[in-house]
């Protein structure tokens, strides 16, 4: 028998999103599967679609909407499996998704967390942007893919169909062994939605775990289904979310250097966003920084008590991101010299 494996989509609002792509998961061919959705309290009839059209999905309501992080970890806790497998409402996924990778992870202990190939779900030989190819931090924890810098997008040539240990796994279809989400206390809630899953792969690294990109499956992504892009309040979690995992994971010492270099990188954006006139963004930096630093001594309660040095960790960029892509002009990873 096949380890057991629990794919959990969180839902909120998504009856749209569900009705798209729920058939292709349920398509999915693994002999060891349950199919659960997690809802956020939603206040459109995705449940009542659900119910009439997907009698085969487990349902676990929450009370109200968590956002990414809380939802799942109450979501979660309710789940039996070997394995979970955090997907998004809003990817279509192939039959032979879960296998290849379910056997990557089986293969070695260490191995606590993995990533499918991510493209983009309307140009299925492009990359896209949460996820690509393996996600890498950089020196001063600004996170990229293999495969997207930034805006700039890949095509998809079979340039990253070699397994890599990378920094991060995608939360679009994010991996993780039972044992291991519930070892690293699942996800840090007070982030709400964006760059936990990153918070969560370091915190795994810095317990001596590794984090994996496997080849040899994809799935398609079609992004920005809950909080568009060009949205003000995910520019504030971003930066604010950013700032608050640096001075979680990262050794003490040098947390307070990058921390400081960050911010001032940061206030770039700041008066790019003000020159601009894109004033709503220009205060989401602010409120980010300004939360982040309100929320000092609650964060520095969640350090843990070791930290790996930062440098030593796989699917870190030795150099600063924003310098290769904005003044050396580099667009493609491959490019990246470390």
């Amino acid at each position: 028998m096949s380890p057991s494996v629990a794919v959990v989509i969180l839902n909120w609002n998504g009856k749209d999103f569900l009705q798209q792509f729920l058939p292709s998961v349920l398509l999915s061919e693994y002999d060891n599967l349950q199919i659960i959705v997690g809802d956020n309290a939603s206040t459109d009839d995705s449940i009542s679609f659900l119910i009439e059209n997907f009698p085969s999905v487990k349902i676990i309501n929450n009370d109200r909407n968590y956002g990414f992080a809380g939802g799942y970890n109450k979501v979660l806790a309710h789940v039996e499996a070997e394995y979970f497998i955090l997907l998004n409402s809003d990817v279509e996924v192939t039959p032979n998704w879960i296998k290849p990778i379910i056997t990557m992870m089986e293969g070695n202990h260490q191995i606590a967390a993995a990533q499918p190939k991510i493209k983009w779900q309307q140009n299925k030989n492009q990359f896209e942007y949460a996820g690509a190819a393996g996600g890498y931090l950089d020196i001063y924890a600004y996170p990229f893919c293999r495969g997207r810098i930034f805006n700039e997008y890949e095509i998809d040539n079979g340039q990253y169909n070699e397994m890599k240990e990378v920094f991060w796994a995608s939360g679009a279809a994010f991996f993780i062994k039972s044992k291991c989400w519930k070892e690293a206390g699942g996800l840090d809630a007070d982030l709400f939605a964006h760059m936990e899953e990153i918070d969560l792969c370091w915190r795994l690294k810095n317990l001596n775990y590794k984090i994996m990109y496997c080849p040899d499956t994809e799935v398609y992504h079609v992004g920005g289904g809950t909080l568009q892009t060009q949205n003000p309040f995910k520019t504030y979690l971003n930066f604010r979310n950013n700032l608050i995992i640096m001075q979680k994971n990262l050794p003490a010492g040098d947390a307070v250097f990058r921390i400081f270099i960050r911010m001032c990188i940061d206030f770039i954006a700041w008066w790019h966003f003000l020159l601009t006139g894109e004033f709503k963004f220009t205060l989401a930096v602010s409120k980010g920084h300004y939360h982040f630093m309100k929320s000092l001594f609650i964060t520095a309660k969640k350090r843990n008590t070791v930290q790996i040095p930062y440098k030593q960790h796989a699917g870190v960029y030795k150099n600063s991101i924003v310098w290769a892509f904005f003044i050396k002009k580099i667009k493609f990873f491959s490019d990246l010299k470390n």
